[in-house]
């Protein structure tokens, strides 16, 4: 009996040796993960599971502690299991500090998409702008060159009313003209002696 939880003890000591070189591995590939949000969430599930892996086994190494006939070897464990539940407190706060700087990646990736929809309603107020500013060059040419066309049509108005006040003239003298004519014949006709 006592060779058979001999054999669990090493078991459950390898296995939280290998557990914790496991969680140890993973906290280093969280540090070096620059990939997306997806990636440091998946690692950061697998150390979670790792640390629920490694508390079992020294829940399991403690049980075993605590059956062990001879007192001596009972503290013995019992001191082993002490000192890993220690490792374990020492390595859940690298996990809340992964957890932290999984937050604050989380937190600085929506920032930069914020960041990045800012651009780009930005390049579209800027085409808007090139966009309109083409429109309004545009009509200003047309309106120079409306402009030119009224300029042209008032000259012209103004000369055929130039024209019309001639004509109007020469009609009152030829109409002046004739009538005195009119008159003198009329004067030569009727009266001859004057």
């Amino acid at each position: 009996m006592a060779a058979l939880q001999d054999v669990h003890v090493r078991i459950c000591n390898q296995e939280i040796v290998k557990f914790d070189l496991e969680v140890k591995a993973l906290i280093q590939d969280i540090r070096d993960c620059s990939g997306p949000l997806s990636t440091l969430t998946e690692l950061n599930t697998k150390v979670k599971e790792k640390f629920q892996q490694l508390r079992h086994r020294i829940q399991d190494l403690e049980q075993s502690a605590k059956e062990q006939d001879k007192e001596s070897e009972k503290q013995l464990l019992l001191q082993e299991v002490e000192n890993h539940k220690k490792q374990l407190l020492r390595k859940t706060t690298k996990e809340s500090l992964a957890q932290t700087s999984s937050a604050i990646t989380e937190s600085l990736m929506g920032i930069s998409r914020m960041m990045a929809q800012q651009v780009q309603q930005s390049e579209e107020a800027m085409q808007s702008l090139v966009t309109s500013s083409r429109t309004i060059l545009d009509a200003n040419e047309e309106f120079k060159s409306m402009s030119g066309t009224i300029q042209l049509g008032r000259k012209l108005i103004t000369k055929y009313n130039r024209r019309e006040l001639t004509d109007k003239l020469l009609i009152f003298l030829a109409l002046a003209l004739f009538l005195a004519t009119v008159l003198y014949i009329v004067k030569k006709r009727l009266f001859p002696f004057l």
